[in-house]
């Protein structure tokens, strides 16, 4: 089956392709964003989510303003393309691969010596992101191969596949490598509230690869762990600090569960992922729409009046998670922490 690609760049128009993915899996409806404004309204509703996907939409967000700036002088420019960042970068405060992708295409246009050769590092620059998303995407699922025994029943929360990337998927794809590679796997998709993304999109897209998958809601996952029916836990991460994982709300409770009952707990991310150099308190943490809990899909949950607080991500603290798979090897926090910074720098490092 043709793999899913979330996010397509097309300079040539210039637009961007995505597929909106708060209709899922109702409709399955690819638009197209033709200015910054539409990318950072897609992202802000969701239409676009995933931390690499965010990335790869940040790095094709900048290059598109790059496209259709009409300024003459370099500095103008630069500053038009620098706003056009900010207003991506306000979109999802808390997913550190939005600032990672839309750095590396500033960073080229940065370095460009007329509007012209902008413009053209610029598209460059937002292709290596997704292209380097796809491979590290694999990359990923190759190493996770080595904590997937055949037959595993596995547990993963929100959706970490190829909707939430370039290609793949990270926690999905270490369990789409899994079952490519003829393990007899099974999977357990809680359903994420308040936004269902494990219902409306993990199942969505594993009943499309054909893997075996039951859908729960987020509080039948520990009964599960106590049955004995959950050999490992897989989840994505939006940012991962020295001391703790982000990710979507949901997932600390998993961890403590699985803590509870000696069951492995992995995540699953590129090293972009990584912002080595935070800590778990000085991250700010998005706070989204009450209505998100208020309501589930245009039916009323709660009275209209009640108050709400919604987060849009939890912390896991490091000593409850057994390792992150990232494309480059397994590795533990804060064990690992200096290994992962000589990788990000570029440095060949034994691993």
């Amino acid at each position: 089956m043709e793999p899913l690609r979330p996010i397509l760049f097309h300079p040539h128009i210039p637009s961007i392709e995505y597929i909106e993915q708060t209709l899922l899996p109702d409709v399955y409806e690819v638009r197209t964003a033709s200015t910054v404004q539409d990318l950072a309204d897609a992202i802000k509703r969701l239409g676009i989510r995933g931390a690499p996907a965010l990335g790869c939409a940040g790095a094709c967000g900048v290059a598109l303003s790059a496209l259709l700036s009409r300024d003459d002088s370099l500095p103008e420019f630069l500053s038009g393309v620098r706003s056009d960042a900010d207003l991506l970068r306000s979109t999802r405060p808390t997913a550190v691969n939005l600032f990672y992708g839309i750095d590396q295409v500033l960073s080229a246009i940065e370095s460009s010596k007329s509007i012209e050769e902008a413009k053209s590092h610029a598209v460059d620059a937002a292709h290596e992101v997704i292209e380097a998303d796809r491979r590290t995407c694999h990359a990923i699922g190759k190493t996770g191969l080595s904590i997937v025994p055949e037959g595993a029943r596995i547990l993963t929360h929100c959706n970490a596949g190829a909707l939430a990337c370039a290609e793949w998927g990270t926690a999905l794809g270490v369990i789409r490598s899994a079952h490519e590679s003829g393990r007899n796997i099974s999977v357990y998709s809680c359903e994420t509230r308040p936004l269902l993304q494990g219902a409306r999109l993990t199942t969505w897209e594993l009943l499309r690869d054909g893997i075996d998958v039951t859908l729960i809601t987020d509080s039948m996952a520990a009964v599960l762990m106590r049955k004995g029916k959950i050999d490992l836990v897989v989840v994505g991460a939006d940012r991962i600090v020295s001391d703790a994982v982000f990710n979507k709300i949901g997932t600390y409770m998993h961890a403590v569960c699985a803590k509870a009952h000696n069951i492995p707990f992995y995540i699953a991310a590129p090293l972009s992922t990584f912002d080595e150099e935070s800590r778990e308190d000085l991250v700010i943490v998005e706070e989204r729409n009450p209505e998100e809990v208020r309501r589930v899909r245009n039916c009323i949950t709660g009275p209209s009046t009640v108050p709400v607080w919604n987060p849009a991500f939890d912390a896991t603290p490091a000593d409850l998670i057994t390792g992150i798979i990232t494309e480059y090897g397994i590795f533990s926090l804060p064990r690992d922490l200096d290994t992962i910074c000589q990788l990000k720098k570029g440095n060949k490092v034994v691993v």
